[in-house]
Parts: structure tokens; C-alpha cells; sequence
């Protein structure tokens, strides 16, 4: 297969900052994307729906002329969360729900929950007003292995979550072990997971090969090759449950290349091309509809959308940095070859 034509896809969940950065990583989404879940781990954090339509102007005014990208926010999830907020929350078409960062879990969670059951009133409150939890899943204790921590999450938080209050709706954030898919495939019908690029291009290994590499740092991290094989498997599978949540981070390069470097993974620049060379590999370019596409926009009850996009078989070489504000962004897959790209919209 030479070419494949899909119903433009959506990205439901990628991250964009703020500031004068916007108008560097917005673009590469919107070429892509006819939608997208903008999280909120902002300085401050996003957490009113006033908030949350102020930053989706600004990124509207960042996006290039004639785009009709549509950009959908999600609410940063803390324990003072006004119940109030929930029922604002629901009766705006641009919110799509409240994602939960556990306290120390990522970039910019230093405001998240520290303990979950003090949140137990507020996901009362969202499961009967039906608004999604978009959750990032991993404890943050110490003691716990990082490759366990989403393991250990399922078993300690999700299972009693889900089991509590069975009527709400839950995206299980970037999964990146076998123990994920299974749960998701195990669990009540309102659950779901997103799936990135990189967690199924990469394993671990992809840290430590010739030093340690900066710009393979996320959180939750790369795995062991079993997990990548699940993952693969899962996204391939056309089940329902499963959608594309690229997770696209930018960090200047400053950052990342540290010796505390920030966890992300910038894959904006070519990211609906980097899930069809996975998809392309295992023989399932026949699937990448419904991953990209469909799936998604029907487990969150919104419509499909109906323009299409045509990618090509052609090999491009990704840039070595891209521009981020006043500094410099290394993407993923700098001055390498991506065997396909973005021919046509229509």
C-alpha cells in the first residue's frame, strides 16, 4: 500500500504549553488533527472552566490562518475541586472532562492528588453528571519501582475506582504495559486507554543505547519489549477501547538535556506518520482508522469527523531542533528518516 486515506484523525491527548510557544508546536497538531485534548499541566494549572476557555483562545490565536482545528480542554483535577465546577464542567461543549495528575507524578503535578479517596465526592459528582477522568496512572511512592508504578496503580487505585463508581467513564492515559491492556480489556465498558507513538516505537533500551538519551525520557517511561509487543497488539486490534493520545510534550532543549531532564517526548512534528510506520510494520494499516479516527470520538460521544486525510509512502528526514519560544526543541526522530508522510487534505 502505497497511500491511505483516513476520516481526519484526533489527538486526544497532547500537551502545548503556553506563551509564546504556542505558536511553535500548535501548528504541527492542528496539519494533523481535526481535534485534540489539551492537557492542562500548566503554571498555573488549568483549573476552572473560565481558565480552561482562556487558554483555548490563546491557542486559538496561535494557529495558522484558515485552520479549523478545534481544540478540547480538559480541567486539572485537585482535591478542592468546587463541586460546582463539575456541573460547569458538563454543560460546556469546549470541556471534555477532568484529568487526574497524582501528586509528583509528571511534569507540573505538584499540584495533584496526594491521596485519592479525598477526591471521592468530586468523582461522585462527575460520574452522575457524566464528565470523563482522564487519568495518568502510576503512584508516586517511592519505594516503588518506576517500571512497577503503573502496575502498582491499577491494583491500588483503578480497580477500587472503577469497582466504587461503576457509571464513570475513564481514559486510561498513555498505557504502557501488558498489565494496562488487560485491565482495560477486563474492566466495565466505560473504560479506555490512549496509546502513544513512542511507547510503541520504542522499549527501554531506546534510554541507554550509546548513553543515556534524554529525548527517549517519559513519563510513564519506556518499558520492557513484551509491553511494547501488548501495546502494538492493542492499538492494532481495531477494539474500541483503544485510541490515539500521542502525549506530545515539548521541553526546550535546555531542559531535557540536564541533569534533572524534564520527561516528554516531542512527536507533534510527525506524529499521525510515526503511528502509520508501526501500523505499516505488523501489516495492520487497515486498523490505523479506526485507532486514529474513530475510536476515540465515539467512546467520548462526540461525532466522527467527515473531511479526510491521504498519507503517502515516502520517506522525508525529520529537522534536528525545531524553534520553542526564545529556545530550542529537539523533536523525536531528529535528522532521521519517517517513511511516511502527509500528502492531502480534503
Amino acid at each position: 500500500m502505497q497511500t491511505l486515506t483516513l476520516l481526519r484523525p484526533d489527538d486526544w491527548h497532547v500537551h502545548l504549553r503556553d506563551g509564546d510557544a504556542l505558536q511553535d508546536v500548535v501548528p504541527h497538531t492542528a496539519e494533523r488533527f481535526a481535534r485534540a485534548l489539551v492537557m492542562p499541566n500548566l503554571r498555573p494549572p488549568v483549573t476552572t472552566v473560565t481558565d480552561a476557555l482562556q487558554y483555548r483562545q490563546r491557542i486559538l490565536r496561535s494557529l495558522p490562518l484558515g485552520s479549523s482545528f478545534d481544540p478540547l480542554m480538559a480541567l486539572y483535577l485537585t482535591a478542592d475541586t468546587p463541586l460546582d465546577e463539575v456541573k460547569r464542567a458538563a454543560e460546556d461543549g469546549h470541556i471534555l472532562g477532568f484529568k487526574l495528575y497524582p501528586a509528583g507524578a509528571t511534569t507540573h503535578s505538584e499540584a495533584g492528588i496526594a491521596r485519592l479517596d479525598s477526591i471521592y465526592s468530586i468523582l461522585e459528582a462527575m460520574e452522575a453528571h457524566n464528565v470523563p477522568l482522564m487519568v495518568h496512572g502510576e503512584v508516586t511512592t517511592a519505594e516503588v519501582d518506576i517500571f512497577d508504578r503503573e502496575k502498582v496503580f491499577i491494583d491500588e487505585h483503578l480497580i477500587p475506582i472503577t469497582n466504587r463508581f461503576p457509571g464513570l467513564q475513564i481514559t486510561f492515559e498513555h498505557i504502557t504495559t501488558t498489565d494496562a491492556v488487560q485491565f482495560v480489556r477486563s474492566g466495565n465498558p466505560g473504560v479506555a486507554a490512549t496509546i502513544t507513538a513512542h511507547h510503541l516505537i520504542y522499549n527501554r533500551n531506546a534510554l541507554f543505547v550509546g548513553g543515556i538519551r534524554p529525548h527517549y525520557y517519559c513519563l510513564p517511561v519506556l518499558k520492557r519489549e513484551k509491553h511494547r509487543q501488548a501495546l502494538i497488539e492493542a492499538a492494532t486490534s481495531g477494539e474500541r477501547r483503544f485510541f490515539l493520545g500521542t502525549d506530545s510534550a515539548p521541553h526546550a532543549q535546555t531542559q531535557k538535556e540536564a541533569a534533572c531532564g524534564c520527561a516528554g517526548c516531542y512527536t507533534a512534528h510527525a506524529a499521525l506518520e510515526l503511528y502509520a510506520m508501526v501500523f505499516d510494520h505488523v501489516g495492520a494499516l487497515d486498523k490505523l482508522n479506526d485507532f486514529a479516527s474513530i475510536n476515540g470520538a465515539l467512546f467520548y460521544g462526540l461525532s466522527v469527523n467527515t473531511e479526510t486525510l491521504t498519507l503517502e509512502k515516502a520517506a522525508w528526514t525529520a529537522p534536528e531542533r525545531l524553534r520553542f519560544g526564545t529556545e530550542t526543541l529537539i523533536p523525536l526522530k531528529a535528522g532521521e528518516t519517517i517513511g511516511w508522510r502527509i500528502r492531502t487534505l480534503s
